[in-house]
């Protein structure tokens, strides 16, 4: 779980490589086929089983809070390194005022929800939550250990 010492209102990390395994537009209606995208990509590139589900569960996380609080539609990319899967979304919505949030373990009697980045910093080694790269809406990016990496499971 990223600690709370480690969260982070930086710009979003910049991918390793120009080149991402997935980027595309997200909305309401495409979530199920992004599932299926992210999934089939993180198998193609040797995640077992348990890191898909956490990656398909980190992307979906965040691409509703960019559909519910982000403006409707956002932005996912996805990409790899040696030792880590990266997923990010941008959205164009208000922007996130404080990146603590989900350092705690949420309310579980709030009918508003509040579980989705707690979830997130759970799943990952690593969440970074900046201002979208033109200065308007949030840019989320997490970090999942990949399987036989250091930080790996």
């Amino acid at each position: 779980m990223t600690s709370p010492d480690r969260v982070s209102r930086q710009p979003a990390a910049a991918p390793p490589s120009p080149a991402a395994d997935v980027d595309q537009p997200i909305d309401a209606d495409g979530l199920y086929a992004l599932r299926a995208t992210l999934a089939a990509h993180a198998s193609r590139h040797g995640a077992p089983a348990e890191q898909v589900h956490h990656l398909v569960i980190v992307a979906s996380e965040l691409a509703i809070n960019a559909i519910r609080h982000g403006g409707g539609a956002g932005r996912l990319r996805m990409w790899h390194d040696e030792t880590l899967f990266y997923c990010q979304v941008t959205d164009q919505g208000p922007g996130m005022t404080d990146p603590s949030v989900g350092t705690t373990p949420p309310d579980p009697t709030n009918p508003d929800g509040g579980r989705g980045i707690w979830i997130v910093r759970n799943l990952t080694s690593d969440l970074r939550i900046g201002p979208g790269p033109d200065g308007r809406g949030t840019t989320v990016t997490a970090a999942i250990p990949r399987k036989g990496s250091v930080d790996g499971h």
